[in-house]
């Protein structure tokens, strides 16, 4: 693989636009029926379609989600505990197919989503697949000219790259089954409705990575999106502090990556990689009060995460 002096993921064709792999469309919701009715609508046009599609009712069960989702022949199935986390994993358990691709419940898809989205499946070692996620104000001028760009941590700068948004965000990717049998992919003290709300997608790329698979990032598998309502700068960067400090002590033999990275955009140095997310601004372009308050409040929230995995 080159290296990332220049470009830090590899760029190449796609590599079969017919994958042969079955594939389940995974929807997490709870208490949207009206959006989720969209994204199955949008589902149902898709080419190729999907072997199957579930719905993941983060909830005890919810009537007119049920509904919506048996009105689209979609598998209704839910889980109690709250936390988007805990409902991908379940999506992971649920699926009867080689390949799991995730939708958020109010985000649309391209018609040929899948297509782009499973060709570098024809690659035995891709693991993880993300696609362009197109603010919904802004899809006038979408173009997807740009190659699939592939990741491995034979790359020296993966593990920054995965960890800190390089590689898509989860309402737009997919999972090979075998990669995440036995083990739950998705770090339950990460994501809505846990502790440290946000970058459960970014923590199951670095840990599929550090299992030496690899990943590709495909800008022609576009999904349009809403604009997310942001926290407040305070909160936005405590999470990303709590965030720093989990990955941290789950990572230890990757905290000089870690010091490193902050250190250098604290400095206001541009990152050699192109980031695919505009998260973890905020404790960049806050002033020092901002970023005082971020480190108390912010391991205060990573403590909290950490006992929720302790009990």
């Amino acid at each position: 693989m080159q290296d990332p002096a220049n470009h830090s993921i590899h760029s190449s064709k796609l590599l079969n636009k017919n994958s042969n792999s079955t594939v389940t469309v995974v929807v997490c919701t709870r208490n949207r029926s009206a959006v989720l009715r969209s994204c199955l609508q949008a589902i149902s046009h898709l080419s190729p379609a999907p072997d199957e599609v579930i719905v993941i009712d983060n909830t005890k069960g919810e009537k007119e989600t049920e509904s919506v989702a048996l009105e689209f022949l979609a598998r209704y199935t839910t889980e109690p505990m709250p936390g988007l986390s805990r409902a991908r994993n379940r999506g992971l358990t649920e699926s009867n197919s080689e390949i799991v691709a995730y939708l958020d419940d109010d985000a649309v898809p391209d018609e040929r989503w899948l297509e782009f989205l499973l060709s570098p499946f024809g690659d035995p070692r891709v693991a993880v697949v993300t696609g362009e996620t197109i603010v919904l104000e802004s899809r006038a001028g979408v173009t997807s000219q740009e190659p699939t760009r592939f990741l491995s941590n034979e790359n020296r700068q993966w593990f920054q790259i995965a960890a800190f948004g390089g590689l898509g965000i989860g309402t737009n990717m997919a999972l090979r089954k075998a990669a995440c049998t036995g083990w739950n992919v998705f770090d339950e003290r990460l994501g809505r409705g846990a502790p440290l709300h946000g970058m459960e997608e970014h923590h199951a790329f670095v840990r599929l990575l550090a299992l030496s698979y690899r990943a590709a990032y495909v800008p022609a598998a576009i999904v349009v999106h809403p604009h997310v309502r942001r926290s407040s700068i305070e909160q936005e960067a405590s999470r990303w502090l709590a965030y720093w400090l989990l990955l941290f002590f789950d990572f230890p033999e990757h905290r000089r990556e870690l010091l490193g990275f902050l250190f250098r955009r604290l400095r206001h140095k541009p990152l050699t990689w192109k980031r695919n997310s505009s998260d973890f601004g905020p404790i960049i372009t806050s002033g020092w009060r901002v970023r005082i308050k971020a480190v108390l409040a912010g391991t205060l929230l990573y403590i909290r995460a950490r006992e929720s995995r302790d009990r």
